[in-house]
């Protein structure tokens, strides 16, 4: 439904918005030692209102079409004198697939070094000319990451103005000293990720997210067959993303968190060249899914 509503909401200006964002947040402290757990259910709900009460885009969004999005916080160390916290955050977005109850994960990411300063009494705010917090510039970040995919989804591309903006946090954030900021210490943080996606190399890939979703899985509930096919054609443009960027992380990524939607699209269904052509890409850009990938043949 919101995949509709949203080209509709772009048509009529006079829509009623809504924030993008429908965020939970969970922090997970069982690692920690007497815990003052004020502190952190202080942190889940500020972080949970900033995602949520922001306005991060001028689109006009109905409350259908909010964005769900998990962010899972399991904090690893906390230093109460300084107010430093250093966690790691499982964060995963979603979209609903057309005519279906179903909701396919759309992106989904680790990030290793979710470490900032945070206080009871301090307030969340976000000011894009003047990047001074690293939780507020993290949780920007991810916003903007998730409305881009998202947008990719819908129309060839349309997330990169979004994306743009993800990267100016980038490169405004790399000031403040902590870690997942910088190029070439790790090409799965938030640097490395967002560089690749950005990268003219990897159009193929961000046509691949297109081409799975609007034109793949939307497909699936009115013919089957035809989303099959066109989700075959998409792995295809994965195939040739890897090929342009062989030291990417984003089709292993891909692989990791669509593994059990693909074997059901697969699994059991469609032609023995699809089956094949699936297959053989899976294989090659993730063999440590092999077990899963054999499925496929089924």
């Amino acid at each position: 439904m919101r995949i509709y509503l949203f080209f509709l909401s772009l048509l009529f200006s006079t829509a009623i918005s809504a924030q993008e964002l429908n965020a939970k947040v969970v922090v997970n402290t069982a690692q920690l030692s007497n815990t003052k757990t004020e502190v952190f259910e202080s942190l889940r709900e500020k972080i949970e209102a900033f995602l949520n009460d922001h306005q991060w885009t001028s689109l006009q969004y109905k409350e259908i079409e909010r964005i769900d999005c998990n962010f899972n916080i399991t904090v690893n160390s906390w230093n109460e004198a300084e107010s430093l916290i250093k966690s790691t955050l499982l964060m995963t977005s979603s979209r609903p697939v057309f005519n279906s109850s179903y909701n396919t994960t759309l992106y989904s990411v680790k990030d290793g070094d979710f470490q900032f300063k945070f206080q009871t009494t301090d307030q969340l705010e976000w000011n894009p000319e003047y990047v001074d917090n690293n939780l507020t510039a993290m949780l920007a970040y991810y916003a903007y990451m998730i409305i881009g995919y998202d947008m990719d989804s819908m129309s060839p591309l349309g997330g990169t103005t979004y994306l743009q903006t993800a990267e100016n946090i980038v490169n405004n954030a790399q000031s403040l000293g902590f870690p997942g900021w910088t190029s070439f210490s790790d090409s799965k943080n938030r640097f490395g990720l967002l560089n690749d996606y950005l990268d003219g190399s990897m159009e193929d890939y961000r046509m691949m997210v297109y081409k799975y979703h609007r034109e793949g899985l939307d497909m699936m509930a009115e013919n089957a067959s035809t989303g099959r096919a066109n989700i075959t054609e998409a792995l295809e443009l994965l195939n040739a993303s890897q090929d342009a960027r062989t030291m990417s992380q984003l089709p292993v990524l891909f692989t990791e968190y669509k593994r059990d939607e693909l074997v059901n699209i697969y699994s059991g269904k469609g032609t023995n060249k699809e089956k094949e052509t699936a297959y053989n890409i899976l294989y090659r850009i993730n063999t440590s899914l092999s077990d899963q990938w054999d499925k496929l043949k089924k």
